[in-house]
């Protein structure tokens, strides 16, 4: 049966869009070359969607019977620093083989400025023999989810729109109209990129400035997350973030020096992102810094140590583990000679350097034998004031801990 839209990618853009998209009443196929898991969306909420209409397509043709499509494929940094945009490549493929006059198609993957029409326009037009922005409708939305968020989802989050031409704008635009409260209109496809961009960045400069505020404030003597409580009463100029232990997630920082396309490479990198990258790069290692110093003042040694780490997700309350920094730092432990374990609520088995590390089934007896107990990430479900009374020695990387329960980051 024909179907409204097409998600291609069931990852964790394309299954919350799917999402939303059934809730909104849009008759919905979701289309992916590989397995179809989301870790923000419960069995349950899955089950709920294919209740209510929503199913998986196995075969690429039922991707010739909608009117909007959405790529939603991942785009992962590779080893050059460039985005690896191979499964855009198949998922335009896959659509243009069966593409229709008059379809809308959207990408909402993260991608450089020039992505959407240098490298997916030829994708879809020599595939179908159909003109982008003549035949078929083309728009880049960058993706504004925040998994875990309780208050922002898609309906209440404006949604940034950039076309190939202007009908192309007003046609994406009269999709997610039907999705969200309110949809913006960007001047084009690039400045819709730049806005995923720019957004990207910005997470991670100010997380790079707080980083370092935290090292300093350390060897100062220095409460940072008492500064930081009482920053954020200012009520213009300044927006909160928190040091960690690194950064993860899907939205990776994004230097235009390594553009997709070379024809396309400006001049000048942005030189503040990759100061940012090396700073957030550098936590994990500052977190093994203070683990030594931590077990050399109480006479241990990190060879031999037995080490318990909480959390090794990269976001709380999530099971998702893209770009987490528990596995950095629990490698470089294993360097040190120290005997790793780990709990996590919603990470049920973990392997670091294709070996399994093991995972504590008494969150308190784990932590009251292990030498340090190391807070990675604050899931809700962490008793931490009675963590603090069971672990011999605690670090908490990430100021949750009631003051003076803990030594912090």
């Amino acid at each position: 049966m024909p179907a409204d839209l097409a998600v291609i990618g069931l990852g964790h853009l394309g299954l919350p869009l799917a999402q939303a998209a059934v809730a909104a009443g849009i008759e919905t196929v979701g289309y992916d070359t590989g397995p179809a898991t989301d870790s923000s969306l419960t069995a349950a909420e899955i089950r709920r969607m294919s209740a209510a209409g929503f199913r998986v397509a196995t075969d690429p043709a039922e991707l010739g019977r909608v009117r909007t499509a959405v790529i939603c494929a991942p785009t992962p940094l590779g080893a050059d620093r460039a985005l690896d945009l191979s499964a855009v490549g198949d998922a335009a493929r896959a659509l243009a083989a069966r593409l229709r006059p008059h379809t809308t198609v959207i990408l909402e993957s993260a991608a450089y400025p020039g992505v959407t029409e240098d490298y997916l326009r030829p994708l879809l037009e020599s595939g179908s023999r159909l003109r982008a922005g003549r035949d078929f409708h083309l728009a880049y939305s960058p993706s504004r989810l925040d998994p875990g968020n309780r208050s922002h989802g898609i309906a209440n989050t404006p949604k940034v729109i950039g076309g190939l031409t202007p009908a192309c704008t007003e046609s994406a635009a009269a999709f997610y109209a039907r999705l969200t409260d309110k949809v913006v209109r960007a001047r084009g496809l690039r400045e819709a990129e730049t806005v995923q961009l720019l957004e990207t960045n910005y997470r991670h400069v100010n997380i790079a400035l707080v980083n370092e505020m935290a090292v300093l404030c350390h060897d100062l003597g220095v409460d940072l997350w008492d500064v930081i409580r009482c920053a954020e009463t200012k009520p213009y100029g300044f927006q909160a973030f928190r040091p960690g232990p690194g950064v993860g997630g899907h939205g990776v920082p994004l230097d235009p020096g390594y553009l997709a396309v070379p024809t396309r490479t400006p001049g000048h990198p942005l030189r503040m992102v990759g100061l940012a990258q090396e700073v957030n790069n550098r936590m994990p290692q500052y977190v093994i810094q203070r683990c030594a110093t931590l077990l050399n003042e109480h006479g241990k040694s990190a060879r031999g140590a037995r080490i318990l780490l909480l959390g090794v997700t990269y976001k709380p309350d999530l099971a998702d583990q893209e770009g987490s920094p528990a596995r950095e730092i629990a490698s470089r432990l294993l360097d040190l000679g120290a005997l790793i374990s780990y709990h996590d609520p919603y990470v049920t088995g973990w392997r670091v350097r294709d070996q399994p590390v093991p995972r504590a089934d008494s969150l308190y007896e784990a932590a009251a034998n292990a030498d340090l107990t190391i807070l990675l990430q604050h899931h809700r479900t962490y008793d931490l004031q009675g963590l603090a009374v069971k672990a011999q020695l605690l670090l908490d990387t990430r100021g949750a801990t009631p003051v003076g329960t803990a030594h912090r980051l």
